[in-house]
């Protein structure tokens, strides 16, 4: 596996609220996590460290004891549970960062076999045959509307509530989350980000990135890209290649 990631605060924002974790364990499993901060001066920067190390820290401890193939859904469901509640505990002990929150999305192969879960607008992506494919679904007030018939693509890209997240962990005691999984082959590429790469690039123009440079390249052009464009949001990065 090739793994690449960048993180940065853009052009706007004067703190950097995203956080990632990644790491390929000695049987060949990679893994990475991203997550999107939300709420008060410290609050989003805390839920996605505090998210992100819960859930990688937790995945290292399983899979060291002996990852569960057949039950890979359920172990990761429980670790977007612990860093749920990790989150919400530690808002609801510190009144500075009550009704914070974090977006989570996150990758696991064992080369052949893929598996997302996620939960908010941090999205998970697969290159492959130079397409770039959209693996998880938005859990947003305009993916709703979308879903619905109510807007097109169109003007869901430039929607008034486009950042409207209806769901995030650690603003409830408990959140669902949406897990599948897919084939990964030789040559094919994940992408994980937040939405400062999203709603600053075009599917075609980050497929071409992705296409024309090597992995390790390719992430911080990602990142160089959406800030040139604007650069409006934190833009979080991360690519697994399977080689």
């Amino acid at each position: 596996m090739l793994i690449s990631a960048k993180t940065d605060v853009g052009k706007v924002r004067v703190e950097n609220q995203d956080a990632y974790r990644t790491g390929e364990l000695p049987n060949g499993i990679a893994f990475a996590v991203v997550c999107d901060g939300m709420g008060g001066a410290a609050g989003g920067s805390v839920a996605s460290t505090v998210a992100s190390d819960t859930f990688a820290q937790g995945f290292v401890a399983a899979a060291e004891k002996g990852l569960p193939r057949k039950s890979l859904k359920s172990m990761l469901t429980v670790l977007c549970d612990k860093a749920n509640s990790a989150v919400y505990t530690k808002a609801q002990a510190d009144s500075a960062l009550s009704g914070m929150g974090t977006t989570i999305v996150a990758a696991v192969t064992d080369g052949a076999r893929l598996c997302t879960v996620h939960a908010g607008d941090s999205r998970a992506y697969l290159f492959a045959d130079d397409t770039l494919t959209q693996l998880t679904k938005d859990h947003s007030v305009v993916q709703t509307l979308l879903d619905d018939g109510y807007i097109t693509e169109e003007q869901a890209a430039h929607h008034i509530y486009k950042n409207l997240i209806t769901r995030a962990l650690g603003t409830e005691p408990e959140v669902p989350v949406d897990y599948n999984e897919y084939a990964l082959n030789s040559g094919e590429t994940v992408l994980l980000c937040t939405d400062g790469l999203t709603n600053y690039l075009t599917v075609g123009e980050i497929a071409g990135i992705i296409k024309s440079n090597s992995t390790e390249a390719a992430a911080a052009l990602l990142v160089d890209a959406a800030n040139d464009n604007g650069g409006g949001d934190n833009v979080t990065v991360v690519l697994i290649k399977r080689v």
